[in-house]
């Protein structure tokens, strides 16, 4: 009696199948952190080099009412930190003033 069982091999989900996407995502990441209390900072990670940082930090100063500053990060490069919830003004500031695209902008946070 020789019966053999194919369909108990085994089987890593997670194992790398090949399928690489050729465009590299390259997205604009904004979250935003709780600090104590109701104080919320948001940050702006993933801005790609061409543009300057501080004077992008300038305007979002001057258009939200609210102070900002950016922190050189080891692993991230630079963020641009903004004090409040400005998650949604930032994406739009971005896409209009900026014209980056809204697919390419990830908003993270509750």
């Amino acid at each position: 009696m020789s019966t053999s069982i194919e369909n108990l091999k085994t089987f890593d989900p997670f194992a790398d199948t090949g399928d690489d996407d050729s465009q590299p995502t390259n997205y604009i990441h904004i979250r935003i952190q709780q600090r104590n209390g109701r104080k919320t900072l948001t940050t702006v990670q993933g801005l790609p080099q061409e543009y300057d940082q501080k004077r992008i930090l300038r305007a979002l100063k001057k258009d939200f009412a609210c102070n900002g500053t950016i922190v050189k990060d080891e692993e991230l490069g630079e963020v641009i930190q903004l004090q409040g919830d400005q998650r949604v003004k930032v994406m739009e500031f971005l896409s209009t003033q900026l014209n980056i695209l809204k697919k390419n902008i990830k908003i993270h946070g509750f």
